[in-house]
């Protein structure tokens, strides 16, 4: 093993010398012209101005945003909903691992750029775009591309919810939906999606738990009590939920909650 690691090494060290002695001739083919090696640098230096300064804290916010960007995903648009509800249905359906779970995430993630594709243009017309063409600044881009959201958020979200956080954070009672602050509309409207959730998984959950109160009746009427009801009831929900095209319709009631 040991004449193999030096022999390995003898090769290599072989190869770097043959590169190193063919330069030359390679700097001869090309004219005397050398490929440049770009040189990669990252240095760290003292903010000696305040526009130095005021660079670093726009960077370290960029990367924050960055780092919190599943966050603001799940906070501000249908995604929390829409998961919650498919989890549900594979709990109802009492499978353990089908469908995955990755699988249950991407097809929240695709629903909720469905859903939320005319928000989505909405900003990008308002705010990305004249943004990029320089006829906005930060501060207005961040106004033009907030609104959009704004509303798809008061849309969803109970009044009743944007009061107690209005009450939370002791602030006066607004007067119009533009007087309430982003920051109390934003848990109101997950809250709210929250219970909005619970009440669809609580529907689907229904018609299962009557097929296993049928399973579980009559396999105590035949007297075979140590026989999981379970096991018994999986393949009648299966059943069920094929027949009635069960995907079609949870997703059509899922994305039709959001109108």
């Amino acid at each position: 093993m040991n004449s193999k690691r030096i022999a390995g090494i003898f090769i290599f060290l072989l190869f770097i010398a043959v590169i190193i002695s063919s330069r030359p001739a390679l700097a001869q083919n090309t004219g005397g012209v050398r490929m440049p090696i770009p040189k990669i640098a990252f240095d760290i230096e003292e903010a000696t101005t305040p526009k130095d300064v005021a660079l670093s804290l726009q960077i370290l916010f960029l990367l924050t945003i960055l780092t919190l960007a599943p966050s603001i995903m799940i906070m501000m648009t249908s995604f929390t909903r829409i998961v919650i509800v498919l989890d549900f249905i594979k709990r109802a359906l009492t499978l353990q691992q089908m469908p995955p779970n990755q699988v249950i995430v991407g097809l929240s993630i695709f629903l909720t750029i469905f859903v939320m594709s005319p928000t989505l243009v909405k900003i990008n017309d308002t705010a990305l775009q004249p943004y990029l063409k320089g006829d906005l600044n930060s501060e207005q881009f961040f106004d033009k591309g907030m609104q959009p959201m704004r509303e798809f958020m008061f849309k969803q979200t109970r009044k009743k919810d944007i009061a107690l956080f209005i009450d939370l954070a002791k602030i006066e009672k607004p007067k119009n939906e533009s007087e309430v602050p982003t920051h109390c509309l934003i848990p109101a409207f997950m809250i709210s999606e929250l219970k909005r959730a619970f009440e669809m998984g609580i529907y689907l959950f229904l018609p299962f738990m009557v097929i296993d109160m049928i399973i579980a009746s009559a396999l105590m009427a035949m007297g075979m009590i140590m026989l999981p009801p379970v096991m018994i009831s999986l393949p009648f929900k299966l059943i069920l939920f094929v027949l009635v095209d069960g995907w079609n319709l949870l997703v059509y009631e899922v994305v039709r909650s959001f109108g």
